[in-house]
């Protein structure tokens, strides 16, 4: 099997270009933030965010699982529920933040994510999947973009949903959940020692897709 780990800050369109990605290549796409994001939600409805035992007691009658269509997309279950379109709100992101930094949220996460990846060809993307997840992943990507350009890219998304925000309120939500994610004392964002830095900034999707398929090809050609 061929473990992609791709890691890197919000907005820098991780989910987007991984997913695309991985239905070139014929990998299974993960989106492990939607893991966590899926288990914000719980939070949220518990009112368990920002109640650190409330939230490991919750976990256990907590149950998620991934399942894919037959085009490769990935749906969301959270306790028999399709969360997928659901999780996807500013509340839910910067709660998602704030769980990630409890040890026992990434524990309960890791045995299914590691699970995938072992029986699957995937791409993973995340906040720690080169340096915990999968640390023995055959190609590790660090993808970033600027703070503006991570919240432009959010601050459209949002808008098309319906969502009525700023660009102001978006990039000041980027640069907090770049703190957050950065600082933290399980598993802080950054990037391998053996990660290749891919920049998107200045790129469309179909650029930045061609540069991850680039970097895939040049580490495990031979067995794709």
């Amino acid at each position: 099997m061929i473990n992609v780990a791709i890691d890197g800050p919000a907005g820098a369109g991780k989910s987007s270009i991984a997913k695309a990605a991985s239905k070139k290549l014929g990998f299974i796409y993960v989106d492990t933030g939607a893991l966590y994001r899926a288990i914000a939600l719980n939070a949220v409805r518990f009112n368990a965010v920002d109640d650190n035992d409330a939230l490991v007691k919750m976990l256990d009658s907590t149950s998620i699982s991934l399942t894919f269509d037959e085009s490769g997309a990935q749906r969301v279950i959270l306790n028999g529920e399709d969360v997928s379109s659901l999780i996807r709100t500013p509340e839910i992101s910067m709660s998602a933040s704030k769980i990630s930094a409890v040890p026992q949220v990434r524990a309960f996460l890791l045995e299914l994510q590691r699970d995938i990846a072992l029986k699957n060809d995937v791409i993973m993307d995340g906040r720690d999947i080169g340096t915990v997840v999968l640390p023995k992943a055959d190609v590790k990507i660090f993808l970033t973009a600027t703070p503006e350009c991570r919240a432009q890219r959010r601050y459209r998304e949002l808008i098309e949903k319906g969502e009525n925000v700023t660009f102001e309120e978006v990039l000041a939500d980027v640069n907090q959940r770049d703190y957050l994610d950065s600082n933290r004392e399980i598993a802080p964002l950054r990037p391998c020692e053996d990660s290749v830095i891919a920049d998107t900034t200045g790129k469309n999707l179909d650029e930045s897709v061609e540069m991850i398929i680039d970097i895939i090809k040049g580490e495990c050609d031979e067995r794709i």
